[in-house]
């Protein structure tokens, strides 16, 4: 997800809204108001829709990953950014939309955040590929499940935002959580708190950046300021362990081709369904992806649950819940100020 899915984060979709209560809106459907136009009530559920089919995407990206053996992460990341380029290239040229991208260049300001967002990016690919292929499917969940807490704390370092006394609660509940793991795990999650740190500032640079970057503009760029890494990595890759491009079969050939379209595809239909649906629906859909992460993680490739983790997730899935509760209370009571 890139969160690994991570690459249009819900924070940088949030308007007005601060980084605490966007990343505090993660539970509750939005029902069309009494008197709501009935295209209003639609273009919610096609935005839910679309956004539902980006986090189920993510969700699943652990499997088509693992389905790359015997492809390294290094060469999958290399070989993702530089088809992820290819495909916005196309995308751009179908679209038409080159002048968009040729504005974006002209402008300093979003030149400079664009290689800040596209090197944050790259650390979360980099740590969410070594993990999947290093058998540690359950960490990267983990890792997305605390993103939402971890946004909060930015709010609070960087945005010099206040919480309330809940959001503080559910960030303790967090900290005690990671320390459980730790403790009992023996070793710190440095898995999960690399992609929740590389994510949520990712988010924090969207939010900078606005809605002056589309989407595919955006990648694009990222893609772009990423190609030097790319190619040194496939050139070391080369010269020692070898590149498996066309060495593993046809099938293995198409599947590795695809990690363009595999990346760049779940980022359109989040931000299509970003500007349709309410903005509790997206905080809501975004655990679809760390939700079915964990089942592939502790279901399908049979990684090891002991007491100790599912005490640390139980705790964490606690903190959470505290978050959401809180935002459904702050919003209702918003509305109810707001009527009045």
């Amino acid at each position: 997800m890139t969160r690994e899915n991570p690459t249009g984060p819900l924070a940088a979709q949030s308007g007005e809204a601060d980084l605490g209560e966007v990343a505090a809106n993660t539970a509750g459907i939005a029902l069309p108001e009494p008197g709501r136009a009935p295209d209003t009530a639609r273009e919610h559920t096609l935005g839910g829709v679309y956004a539902f089919t980006a986090y189920l995407i993510w969700g699943f990206l652990p499997l088509y990953f693992v389905l790359l053996a015997p492809t390294g992460p290094w060469e999958v990341v290399a070989w993702r950014i530089l088809l992820s380029l290819v495909f916005c290239a196309i995308l751009l040229t179908v679209t038409r939309t080159w002048p968009a991208l040729a504005a974006i260049l002209r402008d300093r300001r979003l030149v400079l955040w664009t290689v800040l967002a596209g090197l944050l990016i790259y650390v979360n690919w980099q740590v969410f590929l070594i993990a999947t292929l290093s058998g540690h499917v359950i960490e990267t969940s983990l890792g997305y499940f605390i993103n939402p807490l971890f946004t909060v704390l930015l709010g609070v370092l960087i945005l010099r935002e206040r919480l309330r006394a809940t959001q503080w609660a559910a960030l303790g509940i967090a900290a005690i959580a990671v320390g459980v793991i730790v403790v009992g795990y023996g070793s710190f999650p440095w898995i999960a708190v690399s992609l929740a740190l590389s994510f949520g500032l990712y988010g924090l640079v969207k939010k900078r950046i606005g809605p002056s970057v589309d989407a595919i503009s955006g990648l694009t760029l990222e893609s772009l300021w990423l190609t030097p890494i790319a190619i040194v990595q496939l050139v070391v890759v080369a010269v020692t362990t070898g590149l498996t491009m066309g060495s593993a079969g046809v099938g293995h050939a198409v599947l590795l081709s695809l990690a363009g379209v595999m990346t760049a595809t779940p980022l359109l239909f989040f931000a299509a369904g970003a500007r349709r649906a309410p903005l509790t629906l997206i905080g809501l859909l975004q655990f679809v992806a760390p939700i079915m992460q964990f089942i592939i993680g502790a279901w399908i490739l049979q990684e090891p649950m002991p007491v100790e983790r599912w005490i640390g997730f139980s705790l964490v899935w606690l903190s959470l819940t505290v978050l959401t509760v809180d935002s459904l209370v702050h919003a209702r009571r918003a509305r109810v100020r707001a009527a009045g």
